[in-house]
C-alpha cells in the first residue's frame, strides 16, 4: 500500500504521479478514484499529464485514450491495456494497493 496524497489534494478532474517502477497515476474522475500504470502503452508518454473527460484518459501525445476503469484502450494508436490499480481512501489518506506485475486489474 502507497500513500498518495490527502484527498482533498486530489480535486475533482485532476491526477498525480507516483515515482514508482512502473509509475502510476492516481485521478479523481467526477468523484471516483482510479489508480493505472502511467506510461501510454503506445510510447512513452505520462497519462497523468493527460486530459480526463469522464472515465477516460487520452494520452498527451498522439490522442490514444485509455478507460481508468478497465485500463483497456479505447482508441488507436494504443492496442495494449495498462494495468489498473486499487485505491483507498483512509482518514483523507489516499493510497494505492499495486496490482501484481502479471495481469492487467488489481
Amino acid at each position: 500500500m502507497i500513500p498518495v496524497c490527502r484527498l482533498e489534494d486530489l480535486p475533482d478532474g485532476g491526477s498525480v504521479r507516483i515515482d514508482t517502477a512502473p509509475p502510476i497515476a492516481v485521478f479523481n474522475a467526477d468523484g471516483e478514484l482510479y489508480a493505472i500504470d502511467d506510461t501510454c502503452t503506445h510510447q512513452d508518454a505520462s497519462l497523468s499529464e493527460g486530459w480526463l473527460e469522464g472515465c477516460l484518459v487520452e494520452c498527451p501525445l498522439h490522442e490514444a485514450s485509455f478507460d481508468l476503469r478497465t485500463g483497456r484502450p479505447t482508441c488507436l494508436p494504443a492496442r495494449r491495456p495498462v494495468r489498473t490499480h486499487r485505491v483507498t481512501v483512509d482518514d483523507g489518506v489516499v493510497h494505492v494497493h499495486p496490482a501484481a506485475e502479471e495481469g492487467t486489474a488489481a
